[in-house]
């Protein structure tokens, strides 16, 4: 029995409704996500929520910019009250063991 007596069968029989029901279930797919775009796009309760969270975030990089100045002028002010190193000689220049 030739093998293409076992495999077209089966095509027809597992394939092509196997086909029918994805292409099925697609296109029930996005008509669904067509219908929920649809419902949320003018939804007042999102357009106020999505406006607070913006707000939110625009405070929110308003302090961080402020952070940022105060470690910037720390910093500075650390840098100018620093000692100055003392300068080594060059004999000393070798091995340095500092604790751990």
């Amino acid at each position: 029995m030739p093998i293409e007596f076992i495999v077209v069968p089966a095509v027809f029989i597992i394939g092509i409704p196997s086909a029918v029901l994805l292409t099925f279930r697609w296109f029930r797919h996005r008509e669904h996500m067509a219908t929920v775009a649809r419902g949320h796009e003018h939804s007042p309760a999102l357009e106020e929520r999505l406006g607070r969270l913006e707000q939110a975030v625009d405070a929110i990089a308003v302090e961080m910019e402020r952070v940022g100045e105060g470690q910037r002028f720390v910093t500075k002010l650390l840098a100018d009250r620093a000692p100055a190193r003392p300068e080594i000689p060059a004999a000393q220049h070798g091995r340095v063991i500092t604790p751990h």
